[in-house]
């Protein structure tokens, strides 16, 4: 048996421990072990599924923060290392560099507030005028009307994408892209970010989007999360007309305390709030003394070989929540591996030296203003005209209370009533120009916004048919038709980003179901490795490196309005009627297709040509058949069994 303290019995020959102490150390290695493994290995995760390295594992939705942070307590500020690269000084800077930007973007917050009451048609508020002090505030809603039509415009053609290869070898990939990109927007229900986006798009002059990682979706497999931002919580460099120009951008949300506590136990006893961010008008009041602001810092920075890397940083009240140069998966890659913001910022009217525009409501409220102070002096004329009021002298001798009542079928008087002592005061009434006035701004109004009755439907004198109607309705909508190829672009940009997660977080192989080029449902399987870079091969024994696939995106509208429908049905039918669809017509047909342009036309011009390719294979054999038939007539020696089966097979092969 060992003695206890035998050198024979300790590691390498070293100085003597006593089983007390082993065993402390055993327990403490046992507990460091078990921590690590439940950092990395969040409880939600999936048996046997592989995790991403190219994210923190569990992390949050949109983020990317370690979920296992806020779980287990043994982890707080400075889990990933000793020395973190981002700490308390670096979160100060960047505190004090966002109130730089915020002084910035201070004009732009007032001016998307006020935006707000425009279209909730609470502008009075606005106007501290004394005289409109007990007084009613009408406040009409031509602004609201014109704004409503160009979100139901926006709507009517909502986006769908198609994916084209740069490269011959990337076009299975690209057909496969434009089949599931639609699948992951319906998840990401894209439909509803789209109509919040295009409702601020039209109030603050500027819609945006995000697009995230979310990590925790699927299970912890993760999707892609897309998401309405609020431009009056973001912040960027001043000066800047692309965000992707800043070297830092901030996003702000405002969180419940308590619950970011239980998150984030490092948060406790820093719950007073360090920052003030504005905030929309309510009714009734938003309380905000159990809130929190939490910032979301994306910040640029150039790694060793010159590559720009994005890199991120939670952070509230001055305490460090997550950063990804804290983490060692991260610090040396960057959050994203597309390297940008990920927000694509979409300006209805663009500013200069900005990559926030202004909006119809900036352009509108001067006229609306206008029309609700004439309504508001014609409603009290209105009133005053209706109203019986009389002119009485103090010698008169009417009784005031009887006068005043109107149930009283008697007034008494004492004395003798005259013209000078008592008449009745006339109010004069609305004069034609007035009204004449009132309507020229309101017309002024429906031409600024381009919201004119005729692309609401409306038709002017003399205009009846259906054709002339449809066609002052399509030429009135241009102004829509502009707003959304902007939107279309922007839609682009959100469609590459996807892509670029796609590339990074893709591991495990997924199932997508679409619709087949023939109608039906289809199983597609689909991963990031057909997207990641693909080696080139060897020439002359020298590595031609690697080469990534690249995608060009053209986006057309997936629902149109009911005239653009009915456009391309009469147009599909005047093709039919035309003869375009006839194979013996194929080559006429082509000749006048060259010369007109609509939406699909290439895909009428490939049916035509398969209409034209089976009548040229249709007549040769009918040729054929008439050969043979005059064959069989012939002489005897025609007749023969191989002469009919060789006669026969050529036939056949010019119907194939």
């Amino acid at each position: 048996m060992a003695r206890k303290n035998d050198p024979a019995q300790q590691p390498d020959g070293g100085m003597p421990l006593d089983e007390n102490r082993m065993m402390q150390a055993a327990q403490l290695a046992a507990m460091m072990a078990q921590g690590m493994q439940q950092t990395r290995q969040p409880a939600q995760m999936p048996q046997g599924m592989q995790l991403l390295p190219a994210r923190p594992e569990g992390a949050m939705p949109g983020t990317g923060l370690p979920q296992s942070a806020g779980a287990d307590s043994s982890l707080g500020e400075g889990a990933f290392d000793e020395a973190d690269a981002i700490g308390e000084d670096e979160v100060r800077q960047a505190n004090d560099l966002l109130q730089k930007y915020k002084a910035g973007k201070a004009a732009l917050d007032k001016r998307i507030i006020e935006n707000e009451l425009w279209f909730r048609m609470g502008h009075w508020k606005n106007y501290q005028n004394k005289m409109m002090e007990g007084k009613p505030k009408p406040s009409s809603g031509w602004l609201f009307n014109s704004i409503a039509n160009k979100h139901a415009d926006a709507m009517d053609n909502y986006p769908a994408p198609n994916v084209l290869p740069r490269a011959a070898d990337d076009a299975q990939t690209a057909q496969v892209l434009s089949s599931i990109l639609p699948v992951v927007l319906e998840q990401a229900d894209y439909e509803q970010v789209y109509s919040d986006t295009w409702w601020r798009k039209l109030k603050q002059g500027t819609g945006v989007k995000g697009v995230f990682w979310d990590p925790e979706a699927r299970g912890g497999v993760g999707e892609i999360a897309i998401r309405p931002m609020n431009l009056l919580m973001l912040y960027w460099e001043p000066g800047v007309a692309d965000i992707q120009a800043s070297p830092h951008f901030f996003s702000l949300s405002m969180e419940n305390t308590k619950q970011l506590e239980n998150r984030w136990p490092q948060l406790k006893g820093h719950s007073a709030s360090v920052l003030d961010v504005p905030r929309f008008l309510h009714d009734g009041g938003l309380d905000t003394t159990e809130k929190s602001v939490v910032v979301d810092w994306y910040y640029k920075k150039p790694d060793e070989a010159g590559r720009t890397l994005l890199h991120y940083c939670k952070f509230c009240n001055g305490v460090v929540l997550y950063a990804s140069e804290n983490d060692p998966a991260l610090a040396g890659r960057g959050f994203y591996d597309h390297g940008k913001y990920p927000f694509v910022f979409d300006p209805l009217f663009m500013e200069e030296d900005s990559p926030a525009g202004f909006g119809y409501i900036d352009v509108m409220k001067e006229c609306q203003t206008a029309i609700d102070r004439m309504n508001h002096a014609m409603d009290e004329n209105v009133l005053l005209a209706s109203k019986q009021r009389y002119v009485l002298s103090d010698t008169a001798g009417v009784n005031e209370e009887e006068l005043a009542d109107l149930s009283r079928d008697i007034v008494h008087v004492a004395g003798r009533l005259g013209d000078e002592s008592f008449r009745p005061l006339q109010t004069a009434g609305l004069q034609g120009n007035s009204l004449s006035y009132r309507n020229s701004r309101i017309e002024e109004l429906k031409e600024i916004s381009g919201n004119r009755d005729m692309t609401q439907g409306g038709t002017a004198g003399g205009v009846t048919a259906a054709s002339a109607i449809a066609a002052l309705q399509e030429a009135g909508s241009k102004l829509s038709r502009d707003m959304l190829k902007s939107a279309y672009r922007a839609f682009a940009r959100e469609c590459y980003l996807i892509i670029d997660l796609m590339r990074q977080f893709y591991d495990e192989e997924r199932v997508f179901r679409v619709i087949g080029p023939a109608g039906g449902r289809e199983f597609v399987p689909f991963s990031g490795a057909a997207l990641r870079a693909r080696p080139m091969g060897l020439m002359g024994g020298v590595e031609l490196g690697s080469r990534e696939p690249v995608f060009d995106i053209v986006v057309s509208a997936e629902k149109k309005s009911t005239f653009s429908r009915l456009s391309q049905n009469e147009t599909a039918k005047e093709c039919y009627q035309l003869g375009f669809f006839a194979p013996q017509n194929a080559d006429a047909a082509l000749a006048a297709l060259e010369m007109m342009d609509f939406e699909g036309i290439e895909k009428v011009r490939q049916r035509v040509r398969q209409n034209g390719t089976l009548a040229q294979k249709l007549t040769a054999a009918q040729m054929q058949i008439a050969r043979f038939n005059e064959k069989l007539s012939g002489a005897e020696e025609n007749l023969s069994t191989r002469a009919l089966a060789k006669n026969l097979s050529g036939a056949l092969h010019q119907l194939s």
